[in-house]
């Protein structure tokens, strides 16, 4: 997904050296993504379990307070990859414009 935009067209200097970057992260995004959902949830099971078990007032607010935070954490990550998936092209778009720019600038063209 990010080789196609960011290693496209010879007029990037700096394909060479973020080919293999962009190659790991290619190969690394999905499984990585996958852990962390079934952490997440498997933390949120845990904390309701903990929620369900707490005999004490205090107990159940300190339980309550914990998974409304990891929920609260886990919805921020997912918004975060959705705006990063959104952002992708017009700043893989910007840079090459921009390296084009300097590639210009510095041969005097």
């Amino acid at each position: 997904m990010f080789e196609t935009i960011l290693l496209s067209g010879s007029s990037n200097p700096f394909a060479s050296a973020a080919r293999p970057i962009v190659e790991l992260i290619n190969m690394a995004a999905g499984p990585l993504l996958t852990i962390v959902v079934a952490l997440g949830v498997i933390y949120c099971i845990l904390l309701g379990v903990k929620l369900a078990k707490a005999e004490e007032p205090q107990e159940r607010e300190k339980a309550k307070g914990a998974l409304k935070n990891a929920i609260i954490g886990f919805v921020l990550i997912f918004v975060l990859i959705a705006a990063l998936n959104a952002m992708v092209n017009p700043l893989m778009n910007w840079m090459n414009n921009n390296s084009s720019t300097q590639i210009e600038l510095n041969t005097g063209k």
